[in-house]
């Protein structure tokens, strides 16, 4: 459970003493240690002090078991490269609604950030695909031009946000639990990785994906878009002639074992476009080179 808060702007941030002790309140008596922090703009280093007293006078009474989550939407705010010492950031705000939400550009714009801020920090939207189809009419990059299933993969090199009513959902959209429930039980070990993009950049149209690499083990997140590509080769972070044993966890992928050529190219093959696949790598025999970024 999560508490929306909207600190006082007013003459700076001038009341943030009370904020502070409003939140501090709220953890005691309650016991809700995560709180969405909305609405803030920082004008003037005034203001970007106060609103750091605040973030600091609540996590140093909660012992920094307080999670602030930062909504990074709009305006001059907090976020990835600022403010991203206290909680989790809340990335953007989509809708059908607008028809700005377009599943590849969200997944480009967690692509994009994940070469220089850790993609684990950021919570990334999947929406109600089945809402305002009439809306995007016969778009190729439309939300329901996807699986449920897909649109959730989106998310899991970050932390999944669900964002929209359950009860508005279909039936069939309640199928994706269970590959939510196998995403959980790897969701840490995925996280623990260090995680950087590979492939190209997401444009509805590429292969692209993920990798975290955690010495000799990892996961590596793959995605076919709306191409006609059947198989394709990335570059990796492994060395050359590193023999590594891929298990399918989620998707659409089946294992397999590669030797990596010279050029740190894996070659992943997907049944169909707009498909995906999640697996787990372990190193067969390891080379003593140093990973470098593609």
């Amino acid at each position: 459970m999560c508490l929306w808060f909207n600190p006082s702007i007013q003459h700076n941030y001038e009341d943030w003493e009370k904020d502070a002790q409003a939140l501090i309140s709220l953890y005691k008596k309650y016991g809700i240690r995560t709180f969405k922090i909305d609405g803030t703009a920082i004008p003037n280093k005034l203001s970007e002090e106060r609103l750091r007293n605040l973030y600091e006078r609540v996590m140093e009474v909660t012992g920094w078991e307080a999670v602030l989550n930062l909504d990074a939407t709009a305006g001059r705010r907090g976020g990835y490269f600022f403010f991203n010492e206290y909680g989790n950031i809340f990335l953007e705000n989509r809708y059908t609604d607008w028809q700005n939400y377009y599943p590849y550009w969200t997944l480009r714009n967690l692509w994009m950030l994940s070469a220089y801020v850790p993609p684990q920090t950021l919570q990334i939207e999947f929406l109600n695909k089945w809402r305002n189809r009439e809306k995007y009419g016969d778009d190729r990059f439309a939300p329901d031009k996807y699986s449920f299933d897909y649109l959730f993969a989106i998310t899991m090199a970050a932390q999944p946000l669900a964002w929209l009513e359950a009860a508005n959902l279909p039936e069939e959209a309640f199928r994706t639990g269970k590959v939510i429930q196998k995403y959980r039980n790897i969701q840490h070990d995925f996280h623990t990785g260090d995680i950087f993009p590979i492939g190209e950049e997401p444009s509805g149209k590429s292969w692209c994906g993920f990798q975290s690499v955690k010495g000799n083990e990892g996961y590596i997140l793959v995605f076919r878009e709306d191409n006609d590509w059947a198989t394709q080769d990335m570059i990796c972070f492994f060395d050359a002639e590193d023999n590594i044993q891929f298990t399918q966890v989620l998707g659409d992928g089946k294992d397999f074992d590669a030797v990596i050529s010279t050029g740190k190219r894996v070659e992943f093959t997907l049944p169909s476009p707009n498909s995906y696949a999640l697996y787990h790598y372990t190193k067969q025999i390891q080379n003593n080179s140093n990973l470098e970024y593609p």
